[in-house]
């Protein structure tokens, strides 16, 4: 019998099986939400909020809150090099062997 858990990024690989099409839809949620993850952790590590980041950056306070939302799916990279400039900052971007992140439960 499998073990149960309560991980959801392992319940979501599981339901992704190894259908290729769900794979790369989930890989891409998952790089969406890692995306969104950094630049709001980015944010609050510097303490400055959404609106004067956006003022860094030349922009408005909803776009940054777009872009700090994991269902957003329309990072464009002059965007993050955009916030890496005002953040003093650089992005960094690397290339990795493709193998399932998780193991499915």
């Amino acid at each position: 019998m499998p073990k149960k858990t309560t991980d959801a990024l392992k319940i979501l690989a599981g339901i992704a099986g190894k259908e290729p099409e769900m794979q790369r839809l989930f890989e891409e949620e998952v790089a969406n939400r890692e995306v969104a993850q950094k630049i709001y952790q980015l944010r609050t590590k510097a303490g400055i909020s959404q609106t004067e980041l956006a003022r860094r950056v030349g922009t408005t306070q909803s776009v940054i809150s777009r872009l700090e939302d994991a269902d957003y799916d329309g990072h464009s990279l002059a965007m993050l090099n955009r916030i890496a400039a005002a953040m003093k900052q650089r992005i960094e971007i690397r290339f990795v062997p493709r193998k399932p992140r998780l193991q499915t439960a």
